[in-house]
């Protein structure tokens, strides 16, 4: 698999996750995928209901990918997430571990927009 498919792979996943749609995001996770979110449960599994649940709750989410880099088996997108119009939101960063073509581990920070922001570069 090549950085391109790993990185579109990441993306589609994040889409798909957010999208809700729980089984077409499964199929690009390795059997006994980890990731290390320290607000869910360990297991893929359930950081996959957790995302599905918040699809539901919030159908105005929107997240706009900003950059995405691949380093060997890493994949990094950064975006800007919101969870609803007209919210300021948050910049996440997610780091992927791929194994061959699926995602085996996964990692995510996040950072708050300000509202009033002092930086004029911004945060994206």
């Amino acid at each position: 698999m090549s950085a391109d498919d790993r990185k579109r792979a990441a993306v589609n996943f994040l889409r798909l996750a957010r999208e809700g749609n729980r089984a077409a995001a499964d199929q690009l996770v390795a059997s006994g995928a980890r990731h290390h979110n320290p607000y869910f449960q360990a297991g893929m599994p359930a950081l996959l209901d957790a995302i599905s649940a918040a699809a539901k709750e919030s159908p105005h989410r929107e997240s706009d990918v900003k950059r995405v880099l691949a380093d060997g088996d890493y994949v990094v997108v950064h975006s800007h997430v919101r969870h609803s119009l007209g919210v300021p939101g948050a910049a996440v960063v997610h780091i992927f571990r791929f194994d061959g073509d699926r995602i085996a581990e996964l990692w995510d920070v996040g950072q708050p927009v300000p509202a009033d922001n002092p930086n004029t570069d911004g945060m994206f």
